[in-house]
């Protein structure tokens, strides 16, 4: 894609369509590069999914049900200990202040003394490539950035709309506690969701659609972590036809076919977390000639430019990784990518070493290839898969829940990607990230100084299973 101007105007103008993370990091690098910039939001407030809807009430409450489920469920003689919810709201307000706060702070604050920078609330209209349309002004603009992110999927299951659902841009307006929780779907929104709720209360049932949860994941992570699903009384049914859906006075009857086999799930609840839909509809894109794939997502370069010159798009709008960290990153790149220079020219964007996290308790985390990828890939892949079971802080935390499984390069001992499933298992991940990024070698990590008694030992003990049982190690890994 070509994604020269066709004209040099005299000032640059970024116009910016969205009001997420891709949206800000490119105001912010705009401004670092002298630019005006002119953002227009409309839909969620300021902030977008990630504030709003998703990180961070998500995570808070995940942390709050935590509290309350450890309180009840641990593995140590002589202690007793319980736990009680006496106000549901009182959790859900406290989630909504921390919300409001950190939109304020790390969104509105942040730019508010930028200079040549203005924000729009409305929805924006392409009139052409070069021009944007908002609350009847028309803006012209140097370069155009699509950051307008997605909305939760609604399928189409008859009677659905009827009988009343929640999504995650509605389920942390709740001000009572569901009795009990049909999720439908099985990946990140819907695990994390399901256990949060499971662990403050409701009974949960998870309909899932393939004949796995996290189906893109190899079936030990996935066979695992529903096994720990199911040990704390979350129902988990894979290979689900969902035929229709009815509400009967305070309940939801979700009728199925499982396995070919009519069945029927009952709730107070439902939610709707079964894939995400880009905003793209109604905006003029396709009329000024941007490319939109079959499911509507942007079509960019390796530069983030849009089949049209001047455009560019950032974040979930692109239907790839779906990551606010990953947004800001292709907002940043992409604003700088529409200002570069001869001595500073385009960049492509890179997820070599891109680090991912399914907060459930045990976590599920993740980066580069697993060894069915890499196999694809032509590889001569080995893999190493250490039990938390031979992990001393594991073992003395008594909970010993998962793996840690590294996945190298036979010919040269390079990592090529990483699974963790493990409590906290997220924090183990960025030494792995740093290795395939920099080139570190197994051999490397396992001759590491890693501290005793610390769960990174379990990426060290599993650098040294490529070579060495650890069954035959000391109890510092010497």
């Amino acid at each position: 894609m070509d994604c020269c101007p066709t004209e040099s105007p005299e000032s640059d103008h970024l116009v910016i369509i969205g009001g997420g993370s891709a949206a800000f990091a490119a105001a912010l690098k705009a401004s670092d590069l002298g630019a005006q910039v002119t953002l227009i939001n409309a839909g969620l407030p300021v902030g977008g999914t990630c504030v709003n809807v998703g990180c961070v009430p998500s995570k808070t409450l995940i942390r709050a049900a935590e509290v309350h489920h450890r309180a009840g469920n641990h593995e140590f003689d002589g202690i007793e200990s319980g736990s009680k919810i006496t106000d549901f709201k009182a959790i859900m307000d406290q989630q909504r202040e921390l919300v409001a706060e950190l939109r304020q702070a790390k969104y509105i604050d942040v730019v508010a003394g930028l200079p040549n920078f203005r924000r729009i609330e409305g929805r924006a209209h392409l009139v052409a490539p070069n021009q944007v349309e908002v609350t009847g002004e028309t803006i012209t603009a140097t370069r155009i950035l699509i950051a307008t992110g997605v909305t939760p999927t609604i399928l189409p299951i008859p009677g659905l709309s009827e009988s009343g659902y929640r999504t995650n841009e509605s389920a942390f307006e709740l001000e009572e506690l569901p009795e009990s929780l049909i999720v439908l779907g099985g990946s990140y929104v819907a695990l994390e969701s399901a256990q949060m709720f499971a662990r403050l209360g409701s009974k949960v049932t998870i309909l899932q659609r393939s004949s796995r949860i996290l189906s893109t994941e190899t079936s030990d992570l996935t066979e695992a972590l529903t096994e720990s699903f199911s040990n704390e009384g979350i129902e988990v049914i894979t290979g689900v036809s969902l035929n229709r859906v009815t509400r009967t006075g305070g309940e939801v009857v979700v009728a199925t076919d499982v396995a070919g086999v009519p069945r029927t799930f009952r709730g107070t609840q439902i939610l709707l977390a079964a894939g995400r839909t880009p905003n793209t509809k109604s905006m003029g894109l396709e009329d000024v000639g941007v490319e939109l794939d079959s499911r509507g997502f942007v079509v960019v370069d390796e530069s983030l430019c849009s089949t049209v010159p001047g455009i560019y798009a950032a974040g979930d709008v692109l239907g790839d990784q779906m990551f606010v960290y990953a947004a800001a990153y292709e907002g940043a790149l992409a604003a700088a990518n529409a200002f570069a220079t001869e001595k500073s020219p385009p960049k492509p964007r890179d997820y070599t070493a891109l680090p991912w996290v399914v907060f459930t308790d045990p976590q599920v985390a993740g980066v580069g290839l697993d060894e069915e990828q890499a196999a694809k890939a032509g590889i001569d892949a080995e893999v190493s898969v250490l039990p938390l079971s031979y992990v001393p802080r594991a073992l003395a935390a008594r909970d010993t829940r998962g793996f840690v499984k590294l996945i190298r390069d036979r010919d040269t001992d390079l990592l090529v990607g990483a699974r963790i499933l493990a409590p906290e298992g997220s924090e183990l991940l960025m030494e792995i990230s740093l290795a395939i990024k920099y080139g570190i070698t197994s051999r490397e990590l396992a001759t590491s100084f890693h501290p005793y008694l610390t769960m990174s030992e379990a990426v060290k003990l599993a650098a040294i299973s490529f070579g060495k049982s650890v069954e035959k190690l000391s109890c510092c890994a010497a």
